[in-house]
């Protein structure tokens, strides 16, 4: 297993301010609607699984996808406080091995590629999680990923069929939105 961030550090950038630089619902209405069926790879505390859950609503599904159990532990209790349980399912995996069993219409892996050992096996499970036209947002934090870096990550998802969408602009990070199935704009 690669560098995974402890549990007990996601409290350093879970925090209140992080609405401000972050904000889960402005950053992926553009690319998930209401009834979508979504996955946060790497959710730690559910920061965004949280905000997926309020754009998908009750007719949507959130799989929060870990590989600490801790992490899961935590983003359960709040879900159940934010009312939104019954959109958001918790799931642990493995390193190497997401298991995701139902077709996505999107995947976010926020800062966290950087953190798998395997990033071909990674974009591949993705690329067949996804359905047709199925949307992939990945960011990576500017001040712990080199620019270098995150073009190898970027060169692996091409390479496993993943073409790119847009290049939003998100505080902090690089960030690139691949399509499953469809025309690449410029790398």
């Amino acid at each position: 297993m690669g560098h995974v961030c402890p549990w007990w550090f996601a409290y350093t950038f879970d925090n209140p301010l992080r609405p401000i630089f972050h904000n889960p619902e402005k950053m992926l209405s553009p690319y998930v609607s209401k009834g979508m069926n979504v996955a946060d790879i790497g959710c730690g505390l559910g920061y965004f699984s949280l905000g997926l859950a309020r754009i998908v609503k009750n007719n949507g599904r959130v799989l929060a996808i870990d590989i600490q159990q801790q992490m899961l532990e935590k983003l359960r209790k709040r879900a159940d406080k934010s009312g939104l349980s019954e959109i958001i399912h918790p799931h642990l995996c493995q390193d190497g091995n997401l298991n995701i069993c139902e077709p996505l219409d999107f995947a976010l892996a926020f800062w966290m590629i950087h953190e798998t050992t395997d990033k071909d096996t990674i974009f591949s499970q993705l690329h067949t999680a996804l359905k047709p036209s199925g949307t992939l947002l990945i960011t990576e934090p500017l001040f712990h990923v080199s620019k270098k870096d995150f073009q190898q990550e970027l060169e692996i998802a091409l390479n496993v069929g993943f073409t790119i969408q847009d290049k939003p602009k998100i505080r902090g990070s690089y960030a690139v939105v691949l399509r499953k199935g469809e025309e690449s704009i410029s790398a």
